[in-house]
């Protein structure tokens, strides 16, 4: 039997009644068309805890669920990875978000570079931005965490590289002539995987990296996509160094 998975964004805790998000009580009332009595599997996307629930009460205004026994999921990976995406046209971006948190990624940024093609005024970046959290939410419920990836606001790349400061994790950017393979790496515990949009990285996006100390990665001989690049790079790095 399917087990339904619902990211409730509150504090949840055993031995509570709640009432779901509207709209997660929406798709449990409407598209699964659950009753009274169902059971389902919440959790928070903050703590990496889920709970057991039951449905108490399933109407048109509302969707309440009693919470039962509570566990730790110890699925998440151990490479902390941050995604540092060119936003990329329409579902290509929504592709990568939902790809990305399938494979454990950790945090997202949607960067807007020399060559972005997207341009996104103050509502439409917030519209995009509740859109990509719903869409990493989605990708939860399907894969089984229960840690929700941070999905970051869109930011300029100069202005998110100012933000950096120094240390912290390996900083890598997939470029074409970068000369590091995954294998050479020696990864422990967290990087940044910078990558470009649509027609990659920009002359100036690629010295403003290298100067903020990104290092050029390089998957093979063949030019990938951008929403194949990220996916790939990702998928190469967890299986080398994470939990893949």
């Amino acid at each position: 039997m399917r087990t339904i998975r619902i990211h409730a964004d509150m504090p949840l805790a055993s031995g509570t009644d709640i009432t779901l998000p509207a709209q997660a009580g929406e798709h449990v009332a409407r598209v699964l068309r659950l009753d009274v009595g169902a059971p389902v599997v919440l959790f928070a996307g903050d703590d990496g805890m889920e709970y057991d629930a039951v449905l108490s009460a399933v109407g048109k205004r509302e969707v309440r669920a009693t919470i039962g026994d509570g566990r730790v999921l110890d699925n998440e990976s151990p490479l902390s990875l941050t995604l540092a995406q060119g936003v990329a046209r329409g579902e290509k971006m929504d592709l990568i978000v939902q790809k990305a948190t399938e494979l454990g990624i950790a945090r997202i940024v949607p960067l807007v570079t020399e060559r972005s093609e997207v341009k996104l005024d103050a509502a439409r970046a917030e519209k995009r931005l509740a859109h990509w959290r719903a869409v990493a939410s989605s990708a939860c419920e399907q894969s089984g965490r229960a840690r929700v990836p941070v999905i970051e606001p869109a930011v300029p790349l100069a202005a998110w590289l100012s933000s950096l400061g120094e240390g912290g994790p390996m900083r890598l950017a997939l470029l074409p002539e970068g000369t590091k393979r995954p294998g050479e790496l020696g990864l422990r515990d967290a990087a940044i995987l910078a990558i470009g949009p649509e027609g990659g990285f920009g002359e100036r996006d690629r010295a403003a990296l290298t100067g903020a100390g990104f290092i050029g990665l390089r998957l093979g001989p063949r030019i990938l996509r951008t929403e194949t690049a990220g996916l790939a790079a990702i998928a190469a790095l967890q299986a080398l160094y994470g939990d893949v």
